[in-house]
């Protein structure tokens, strides 16, 4: 076993790696319709990200996730890729992305050495993903997506939050559609982060009515092949059309079993989602720290995290004033 201990037992060996704040575009329930975006001289340099990397890798730490924002608005990923995938200890290298740019940048990010990419996409009307990213683009991600089968990235998994009352009628047509590609669908359900005010557990759409739901058109079963330290819980379909995952965040926490960091595209160390206690690591890099110290802020940051954010959160039913917002945060 790897991955960095806390008092609770877990150990901690996925790094969720934010280049950037910035995205194109303007999702609801992430940002405001007019962000402040950190000054590009605050934001870490590929070579402080990966010195982090090698730090992390020292300490147990074998997956490696690269979000934002959208990482792919961020100038010359592939080279970060390229340097992160050729980087010993790592073993696992993936991306999270709103797909908008995957139809340029699919076959240079898969020759740099990306494998996996997640991909949000909440609906298949052109209309209502206006309504949610306020950006008229769904055909542009739908050719990503393509994009991104063709240069190989596979498993590609799409993410799709599911709110009562606005996207929760197209559950079907998105489980039909992914059945049709070849994807792996995951159903997140709707998290009680601040959303500009818009959340309230009426509006979540649990996992256990999406899987009633899908069951009732195409039979699964869970996959013994399930990660249990992953967030979601993989099911696959009885006549074998590929597999499910449930990221049950609200009805099922899974914060006893949590195993995720993440570093800021600002060089802040974050044990928790939902807790905005962070470790500064840009501030003793760029004075001369050397990696032991980089290392003992790491050690202590996870070694300090509580139970779970996710469960205080839930506990209240109300979600907690953050001072950072999705966007800043990384996915």
């Amino acid at each position: 076993m790897t991955g960095i201990p806390d008092r609770y037992g877990r150990l901690h060996d996925d790094l969720r790696i934010s280049v950037t704040d910035r995205c194109n575009l303007r999702c609801t329930y992430c940002m405001p319709l007019e962000p402040e975006w950190f000054p590009r001289e605050e934001i870490l340099a590929y070579e402080e990200m990966l010195r982090v990397v090698r730090v992390a890798v020292g300490l147990g730490v074998r997956k490696i996730r690269v979000t934002g924002g959208e990482p792919l608005v961020r100038r010359d990923l592939p080279f970060l890729i390229d340097m992160l995938a050729a980087e010993p200890g790592v073993e696992d290298l993936s991306l999270t992305t709103n797909g908008l740019r995957l139809d340029t940048m699919a076959a240079d990010l898969a020759a740099a050495g990306l494998r996996r990419v997640n991909v949000s996409l909440d609906t298949l009307r052109p209309e209502l993903f206006h309504e949610l990213t306020r950006r008229n683009m769904l055909e542009r991600v739908l050719a990503g997506l393509d994009a991104a089968t063709a240069a190989g990235l596979a498993p590609l998994k799409i993410n799709t939050v599911l709110v009562r009352g606005t996207n929760d009628g197209e559950l079907e047509s998105l489980a039909e559609r992914a059945r049709e590609h070849g994807w792996e669908l995951r159903f997140i359900e709707f998290m009680p982060l601040a959303n500009g005010g818009t959340w309230d557990d009426s509006r979540v759409v649990t996992g256990d009515e999406v899987r009633r739901r899908i069951g009732r058109l195409w039979p699964i079963e869970p996959d013994p092949q399930t990660d249990p330290h992953a967030p979601a819980v993989r099911y696959r379909y009885l006549d074998g059309r590929g597999r499910l995952g449930f990221v049950d965040s609200v009805s099922r926490p899974f914060c006893l079993n949590c195993s995720r960091i993440r570093l800021t595209s600002d060089g802040k160390f974050r044990v928790c989602l939902y807790d905005d206690r962070e470790t500064d690591l840009k501030g003793p890099m760029r004075a001369g720290a050397g990696d032991d110290e980089l290392a003992r802020l790491m050690e202590r940051a996870v070694r300090g995290k509580g139970t779970g954010g996710a469960l205080q959160v839930l506990e209240d039913r109300a979600t907690r004033p953050m001072t950072r917002t999705m966007h800043q945060i990384g996915g």
